[in-house]
């Protein structure tokens, strides 16, 4: 009877390896991206939020709301920082507010 070697993977390292081979890690740091969004702007600035989206290293914002949008404004920085440190790694590097 032949023996099987067998590799073992966890599923995340399996994963990782099809997104890497398929190129698919723009694609899911656009979904991580507007998760973390959503996630750390709360309910109030999401209720006011209509798009969320990565293009590159910048993420663009629509909102409908031109007093949250300027409230905003002052806060860019801290907003690519928290974004960045919730994904664990520098996805974001400017924010535009439309």
């Amino acid at each position: 009877m032949a023996k099987r070697i067998r590799n073992q993977s966890t599923i995340s390292e399996v994963l990782q390896e099809i997104i890497q081979v398929n190129k698919l890690q723009p694609g899911m740091d656009q979904i991580d991206v507007k998760e973390a969004w959503r996630q750390l702007m709360g309910n109030g600035v999401n209720t006011y939020t209509q798009n969320v989206v990565l293009k590159g290293n910048t993420l663009y914002v629509e909102l409908t709301s031109s007093v949250l949008r300027e409230e905003l404004t002052y806060g860019k920085s801290k907003i690519v920082k928290m974004i960045n440190e919730h994904l664990s790694r520098d996805v974001v590097k400017d924010v535009v507010l439309r």
